[in-house]
């Protein structure tokens, strides 16, 4: 790499190198290591330091190697110095991809007309011009098959298939993600393992006022078909949610509860319905009628 690189290339290409393996096998997050970790910052400035000292003393040597030369010597040793800096790999590469004849041989290929004492040149095509041609031009084919004969799928196709994979996956999402729940999108839960944490949520913070049969106490009766606030699961998750009446009803829970809790003591509080606890209060506000059901059950009876 010396013989190729001069210092001023050197320096900063292992520099990089060595900053981009600190950034990969360092886990810093959004944040670079860098920034991060401060040791990371001492450690690259402290490697850049030794780059810059190594390339400082083996300059140092090379000086003091040439006072000891000849001029002969001296002035073979700088011209070879000189002729690897000319990244000679990078020209003969460059020379390859354009095909060009060398200054020397260009009387080979002038052609013969002249305009003006301005001549031309008969230059092949660049070989890279030339191959991305080819390519472009099979490309251009298979596109043309699949796409316009075999009715490949377009962009829009595409689209559509990826906003139906984003809605299942949304949906599937829901299933797991219950806390995204509320008033719009809560059902009543029967399975089990909902009712006992119902029960469990329902046990912590509702018997001091509903009693743990549900009868009644400070707070109404939830055995029964009356409902001051309205029934049916979602006006019980957003009596729950939101509290009862202003000054002398219920707390709201949402800032206690999560969504999901709130729906399966919801789902709880409406299981205990019909059932008789020991000490029932009084009957409070009205009874509620679900409304779906009866819409349900009329035309159930007209058919």
């Amino acid at each position: 790499m010396r013989k190729l690189f001069p210092s001023w290339v050197r320096v900063p290409v292992v520099f990089f190198i060595i900053f981009g393996v600190v950034e990969f096998f360092i886990d810093s997050g959004e944040k670079p290591a860098f920034i991060e970790y401060p040791v990371v910052l001492l450690f690259l400035f402290l490697v850049l330091l030794i780059l810059i000292a190594i390339e400082a003393i083996v300059g140092a040597l090379e000086n003091v190697m040439l006072h000891k030369m000849d001029e002969e010597a001296k002035a073979r040793f700088l011209a070879d110095k000189e002729k690897s800096y000319q990244f000679t790999w990078f020209k003969k590469t460059y020379n390859k991809l354009l095909d060009q004849k060398p200054i020397e041989e260009e009387g080979e290929i002038v052609l013969d007309h002249n305009y003006d004492g301005i001549r031309e040149l008969d230059n092949n095509l660049p070989p890279w011009w030339l191959w991305g041609f080819y390519i472009s031009i099979v490309f251009a084919a298979i596109y043309l098959v699949r796409f316009h004969i075999l009715d490949g799928p377009g962009q829009i196709d595409e689209l559509e298939t990826e906003l139906a994979e984003a809605k299942t996956a949304i949906e599937e999402y829901k299933k797991t993600a219950k806390d995204l729940v509320d008033i719009n999108t809560v059902t009543l839960l029967t399975d089990a393992s909902d009712l006992n944490a119902g029960k469990e949520v329902f046990n912590t913070n509702c018997v001091a006022c509903h009693m743990a049969d549900g009868g009644g106490g400070i707070g109404p009766n939830l055995t029964d078909q009356h409902w001051i606030l309205g029934g049916g699961i979602k006006n019980v998750f957003k009596t729950v949610s939101e509290g009862g009446r202003s000054g002398k009803g219920m707390i709201a829970w949402k800032a206690q509860l999560k969504p999901s809790q709130i729906a399966q003591v919801a789902s709880y509080v409406l299981s205990l319905q019909g059932t008789t606890p020991a000490n029932p209060k009084a009957p409070e506000g009205d009874i509620w009628v679900d409304e779906n059901a009866t819409e349900e059950t009329t035309t159930e009876t007209t058919e």
